[in-house]
């Protein structure tokens, strides 16, 4: 197998880890700093949020330099540090990759390559060229005196969007992935993967239908034609070239906001030529209920081609993190989803924090700093999810030794320092569940197959020998297997013989080794 389908991944949002230099903003020299508990918790790779030069019109996602770091994060020879020490403990960095827009201060869109953006002239009658509408609020398209011609922005109108109908950027780009992989970067989280190429006749979107998500309801159309193009998989066609001819090939894990599972399939070509891994976001965004996850589940393994490899995640820098969202802040449910995140066939992709199970902060209005926040609403907006990460009790809780450029939160209680120490603690559980993995091949390269269990349950089986189940009822279940208890979330109950079945309470989950 190969190392990406075999890793434990953690995204962590760099502003938000760990300030090295006491101006309140986390940086690289701060995230090396932490290596130790890294390594420690067992992760083998990091998908850094942006680290790119960029105005922080959008935190990173508004691109000025494509081959540079932020100074706010730190430089180059940090960067090249982070990779070099990180890969002595074995861990990989993944960069974030984004490809859809730049930044309107990018010194392409300042005049080197003016070209390489989505430039059209108003209608017949006047007016934007199509209805295509921002993610962000408002027409996707803004008139340049300048230029004579509107300009498409699918986010803020600062961030243009790129025409990758352009050969010239295409080439530049495969540039770009050489660079970093030659400074020794295992691959790219990419931003907007599902989106890069638009409608070339920049026809109109399609309205909305019943079923679609909240977000397309309030812009009233879907993104058919203004992204969602199938020409994108020519992109990923030619970038899985690049990144075989490595030693070991570099992975691409693609933002692929798709719901409909077929088309998810599709981003990874014949399983074996386009994107490594594609995110699941009907998985993300479906409740945590054992009938929806199950039938989710194997709706998506039944859609992806041969060789192809699931990733799972339940909370990101744009989704409120999952103790609350999924769980209510109830920890039993949350370690249960935890539970699935890593014994599900596929590569699990934890965020900052998700080994803490920390739930979501409610930033003061006052403090937003999110773009969407102020753009279509508060209640969109995502500084919640994206808070300092809490290290040992006091001020900040050891992020910074200034003042944070978000609020904390509350996290008494929850901080590392405090539960390294306690052998009962959602950290410890999360380190003893990597090194769980990492001990039983079943649960990494096993196949899934579905065992029958009651309702308000879900049974599967991983390889040879390897069940999970857990409960999410509202009373207790007994569920169909025997063995010895491996790991629960309940940890008295590790090593527990049972026979013919085990009774779950509400919120309780467990690995099985079978026995006969």
């Amino acid at each position: 197998m190969d190392w990406w389908q075999q890793a434990v991944v953690l995204q962590v949002y760099p502003r938000s880890y760990q300030d090295s230099d006491g101006d309140g903003v986390g940086d690289l020299a701060g995230v090396r700093s932490r290596l130790e508990y890294l390594e420690w918790l067992g992760v083998d790779a990091i998908w850094l949020s942006p680290t790119f030069p960029s105005p922080n019109d959008d935190w990173g996602y508004d691109v000025a330099d494509y081959r540079g770091v932020h100074p706010e994060l730190g430089t180059m020879d940090d960067m090249d540090a982070l990779i070099a020490d990180a890969g002595a403990r074995g861990i990989r960095i993944l960069l974030d990759l984004v490809p859809n827009h730049t930044s309107d201060r990018h010194p392409w869109f300042q005049g080197e390559h003016r070209d390489w953006y989505v430039w059209a002239d108003p209608a017949p009658g006047g007016g934007p060229p199509s209805n295509w509408q921002s993610v962000f609020g408002g027409s996707a398209w803004q008139w340049s005196e300048e230029d004579g011609r509107y300009l498409l922005h699918n986010f803020l109108p600062s961030m243009p969007d790129l025409d990758w109908w352009n050969e010239g950027l295409r080439a530049e780009f495969e540039e770009i992935l050489r660079f970093w992989f030659d400074r020794g970067v295992a691959g790219f989280r990419i931003d907007v993967a599902h989106g890069l190429v638009h409608d070339r006749e920049l026809r109109d979107n399609s309205p909305t239908q019943p079923g679609d998500s909240p977000t397309l309801q309030r812009m009233g159309q879907r993104l058919d034609r203004s992204l969602n193009q199938p020409e994108v998989h020519d992109v990923y066609r030619s970038w899985r070239r690049i990144a075989d001819t490595y030693d070991p090939p570099r992975a691409f894990v693609g933002e692929t906001y798709v719901m409909e599972l077929e088309r998810l399939a599709s981003f990874y070509g014949n399983g074996h030529d386009e994107l490594h891994l594609a995110f699941n976001f009907t998985f993300l965004h479906a409740d945590l209920d054992p009938e929806v996850m199950r039938e989710c589940v194997e709706r998506t393994e039944a859609a992806l081609p041969d060789g192809a490899w699931p990733v799972w995640t339940g909370s990101n820098h744009d989704v409120n993190r999952f103790p609350t969202r999924w769980a209510g802040d109830d920890p039993g449910r949350a370690r249960v989803a935890l539970l699935m995140l890593l014994t599900l066939r596929g590569t699990p992709v934890l965020y900052y924090g998700d080994e803490l199970l920390l739930p979501q902060v409610d930033v003061p209005e006052e403090a937003l700093r999110d773009p969407v926040a102020s753009s279509v609403g508060p209640e969109e907006g995502r500084d919640g999810e994206r808070t300092p990460m809490p290290w040992e009790p006091g001020p900040a809780y050891g992020f910074t030794s200034g003042e944070p450029w978000l609020p904390t939160g509350d996290r008494d209680g929850l901080t590392v320092a405090e539960q390294r120490e306690d052998p009962g603690s959602p950290l410890s559980f999360t380190r003893d569940l990597i090194a769980l993995r990492r001990a039983r091949p079943d649960l990494v390269v096993g196949a899934y197959e579905s065992l029958p269990s009651p309702q308000g349950t879900w049974a599967w089986r991983r390889g040879a020998a390897t069940a999970v189940a857990f409960n999410l009822g509202p009373s207790d279940a007994d569920v169909p297997l025997s063995g010895t208890v491996l790991l629960g979330t309940r940890r008295e109950r590790d090593g527990e013989r049972v026979e013919g079945s085990i009774r779950l309470a509400p919120g309780e989950g467990v690995v099985v080794e079978e026995s006969g």
